[in-house]
């Protein structure tokens, strides 16, 4: 049975010109212990869907679904407060740019551990405790040292494990990771893949990956949703995928990695859409 089920999100944003349609008529569900991945290109809709989901979109914005069921309450029809008690603690997310998503004037230590106070509950010194536990956990060298260090003290990888330490600190039964391993390096890029997989497996937790990296897809996922234009373009288990694709968008995607080139170009979404079907 899925632990969250979305119907009919549709995500659509005021603009000076009118309103703008972000994410429309999206179904997304994911059980536990799954790997979901959302694929498509920058635009397709795939973070914003997750941010309805998590409640971060701006005033701009306007959410609707059918249903949002986590668990078997439907988020939409909670109040803030309530949905603050799910968000956060029950869902976490982790987002791109880690640098970005830290504040620069305050420890990653104090970061975590105002997660575990307000959260939890914890004492500080639990949650101190608690911190360096997970510091550890995720593969941060000296972390009772670490936890004193501030984001720009901190290399990429590091900074990207503290998003990691902080989704998990709650024990989530849903995290949403939101390409993150963007601006990695290739080596670290796999191990930040291969402790997700490592923590999703131990916690039991659905793991919901947002990407354009086929080849993380191919390696990590159980099954994928295909995005483009802000529409489910195609859903299937990953083996179906790349064996048989069956939308022409899906095609494209699987075409343009550089393996499956032919010819001297990569090829594009009106090669498999046509002019009119791209745009």
């Amino acid at each position: 049975m899925p632990i969250l089920t979305i119907r009919n999100l549709t995500v659509r944003f005021a603009t000076a010109t009118g309103a703008f349609t972000a994410v429309d008529g999206i179904d997304v569900s994911v059980s536990p212990r799954e790997v979901l991945a959302i694929v498509g290109e920058s635009g397709s809709g795939k973070s914003v869907s997750m941010l309805a989901v998590m409640g971060l979109l701006p005033d701009t914005a306007t959410v609707t679904a059918d249903e949002m069921i986590f668990d078997g309450t439907d988020l939409l029809r909670l109040s803030r407060a309530e949905r603050r008690r799910i968000i956060g603690r029950e869902i976490t997310m982790i987002f791109q740019e880690p640098i970005a998503s830290l504040n620069p004037s305050f420890t990653v230590g104090f970061q975590i551990e105002e997660v575990l106070r307000l959260n939890l509950g914890m004492s500080r010194r639990e949650a101190h405790a608690r911190a360096i536990e997970l510091f550890q956990a995720v593969g941060i060298p000296e972390p009772a040292a670490k936890i004193q260090s501030y984001p720009h003290q901190m290399s990429g990888g590091q900074c990207q494990r503290v998003m990691i330490a902080m989704a998990i600190a709650t024990n989530p039964r849903l995290l949403i990771a939101d390409e993150p391993t963007t601006a990695l390096d290739v080596t670290i890029q796999k191990q930040i893949l291969d402790l997700l997989m490592k923590l999703q497996e131990e916690h039991g937790m659905a793991l919901i990956l947002i990407t354009h990296d086929m080849g993380v897809v191919a390696e990590t996922a159980d099954r994928v949703v295909v995005q483009y234009k802000g529409r489910k373009m195609e859903e299937a288990d990953v083996l179906s995928l790349f064996e048989a694709p069956q939308h022409p968008y899906t095609r494209a995607l699987l075409s343009a990695l550089p393996e499956n080139a032919t010819g001297d170009r990569l090829p594009t979404v009106s090669d498999f859409f046509g002019a009119e079907g791209a745009q």
